[in-house]
């Protein structure tokens, strides 16, 4: 189930029929929590949270933020739809509830979701590959985890963006191929395989990530790793 950007006013604002639909919503998150995959649970419902606190905040906020992320929206309408709800008193104060209520609710969701964000990147090991040199924004991360020897090897490429007075870093990563490992097939010849495949990079950086936990890939393990790549990269730690 998911929630639509402006679920809090669809249809007919009360708060018992807002508040199931919250916590059908919010059940779902959580089942995905219990079998450990955060990814894209915990990020949606980040975004409802944050989306709330501005409403609360922000009086103008119909207005300001969702032209943003909806494009089909009639801007216009929603404008009339807003001023309506602000001269009657009554529905506002059932708006408050509503917004209330699902930010208590939200924050308790959202705090499950970062335990087990915490957990799995406390456990994670991030540790470079020979010598890595002063380019480090394109390379190759190398990703193993749970009790197999397969090692996942993935081009990333980190791009820098600004908005407003803030600069951020993206990451793109496209998987390559896996290699098992063992003795004689360590992180070093791996790279040294990677290298003599892939001519693009001939002195790449490479970077090993490791995780004794079994989580699943590409909910868990991959968000987790390349948040952890791009903040190693950014502070040398």
């Amino acid at each position: 189930m998911m929630l639509s950007e402006t679920w809090f006013i669809d249809g007919y604002i009360d708060f018992e029929l807002q508040k199931y639909r919250l916590l059908a919503y919010l059940q779902e998150v959580n089942t995905h929590f219990k079998e450990a995959r955060l990814y894209p649970p915990l990020a949606d419902v980040v975004f409802h949270y944050n989306n709330l606190v501005a409403f609360r905040d922000n009086k103008k906020f119909l207005q300001e933020r969702f032209p943003k992320r909806l494009e089909s929206i009639d801007i216009q309408k929603l404008e009339l739809t807003y001023e309506q709800m602000l001269a009657d008193n009554a529905l506002m104060q059932e708006l408050e509830r509503i917004t209330q209520y699902a930010l208590d609710e939200m924050k308790g969701t959202i705090e499950n979701g970062t335990e087990i964000y915490d957990l799995v990147e406390k456990q994670m090991r991030i540790e470079p590959i020979g010598i890595i040199p002063l380019y480090k924004n394109e390379g190759y991360l190398l990703l193993r985890y749970g009790n197999v020897s397969e090692v996942r090897a993935y081009a990333y490429t980190i791009s820098i963006f600004e908005h407003m007075a803030a600069k951020y870093r993206g990451i793109k990563i496209t998987y390559i191929d896996s290699w098992g490992k063992n003795i004689a097939n360590t992180y070093e010849q791996i790279k040294r395989d990677i290298i003599r495949t892939i001519r693009t990079l001939p002195n790449p950086a490479v970077y090993s990530v490791e995780s004794p936990l079994q989580v699943p890939l590409n909910e868990t393990l991959l968000p987790i790793a390349k948040r952890m790549l791009v903040k190693y990269i950014e502070h040398g730690k």
